[in-house]
């Protein structure tokens, strides 16, 4: 690869997921987040008669993704948008894998003008850049009690009232317009000690906010009960507690054979209920070499579901 094509992104679980479709041998490979093509690359490479289509909504990936992925040209086809609505036209007929990595790219946090780093010098962390909302409006127009209800549920912060009231009085001095300005905020408001830096989970509230990122999930999760593709395999990278939860709990639900009320005597549903199978109860985490490597796959959980043929 030549050197202004290296990826400034490296994809987390790479060798797991590649593993974790080792029984698709053709068809539709659908990559909700192809970001910078890396895992989608790879296995084009490794699965030769496999077609890809690449869903992104941020133009600088869809840019650098076509141009790595020009050895495979007449098998990729790349799509701009949230994977939530590109998903609504294609035919799942023949999808026989789908991937999704739910994590924030190496290029998106480090670059700090996308706002999504500590100190940033704009308050922005939109996926897609045409989006008309970002991070600023949501610290500088939401109510307190919205700010309380994100941190809350988008960050689980214990102190979210005081943070969200601090935010509200300096706002009223001036507009908040910097991550920078924000973080100092959150820090002189916090008492969390330890490694992760303090404004942490506040940053991932108004990230997950801005982007409709659990909605998104959800959104692929309906669609797929809905097209249960025959056969296929989904692959889900998740990153926090919040996404975790959604993805495990419906391959549960899906893996459920007997849907009979828990106090129930004997089973009279048919016990055949489910629609395909969990290939791995518990998540699939990083190795120790590979977080060595690369720090942020350390919080990487991947599951795999196998669709019923």
């Amino acid at each position: 690869m030549k050197k202004s094509q290296i990826a400034p992104h490296t994809p987390v679980l790479l060798n797991e997921v590649i593993k974790g479709l080792e029984g698709v041998k053709e068809g539709v490979f659908v990559d909700c987040t192809v970001g910078y093509a890396g895992h989608s690359s790879k296995i084009l490479e490794k699965y030769p008669k496999l077609q890809l289509i690449g869903i992104d909504r941020d133009d600088e990936a869809l840019e650098f993704s076509a141009k790595r992925l020009e050895p495979f040209t007449n098998r990729v086809k790349l799509l701009k948008g949230r994977f939530s609505e590109q998903l609504k036209e294609i035919d799942f007929s023949s999808v026989t894998a789908l991937l999704a990595d739910f994590g924030v790219s190496s290029l998106q946090l480090d670059k700090r003008e996308r706002g999504f780093n500590f100190d940033s010098p704009t308050l922005d962390m939109r996926m897609d850049q045409s989006s008309n909302f970002s991070a600023y409006d949501v610290v500088n127009s939401y109510s307190q009690e919205m700010l309380e209800e994100i941190f809350k549920d988008y960050g689980e912060t214990k102190e979210h009232k005081r943070v969200a009231k601090a935010i509200i009085e300096e706002r009223k001095k001036k507009p908040i317009e910097s991550s920078k300005e924000l973080s100092s905020i959150i820090q002189k408001h916090t008492r969390i000690k330890g490694k992760i830096h303090p404004a942490t989970l506040y940053f991932q509230a108004i990230r997950i906010e801005v982007n409709r990122e659990l909605e998104e999930i959800k959104d692929l999760l309906n669609l797929l009960e809905e097209k249960q593709p025959k056969g296929a395999i989904i692959a889900l990278i998740t990153f926090h507690s919040l996404e975790d939860r959604l993805v495990k709990q419906r391959f549960r639900k899906w893996s459920k054979s007997c849907i009979c009320p828990a106090d129930s005597i004997r089973c009279s549903c048919g016990n055949n209920n489910n629609i395909g199978k969990e290939l791995n109860r518990k998540p699939i985490i990083a190795t120790t070499e590979e977080i060595a490597c690369n720090l942020r796959s350390r919080s990487a959980k991947l599951r795999l579901f196998r669709f019923n043929d």
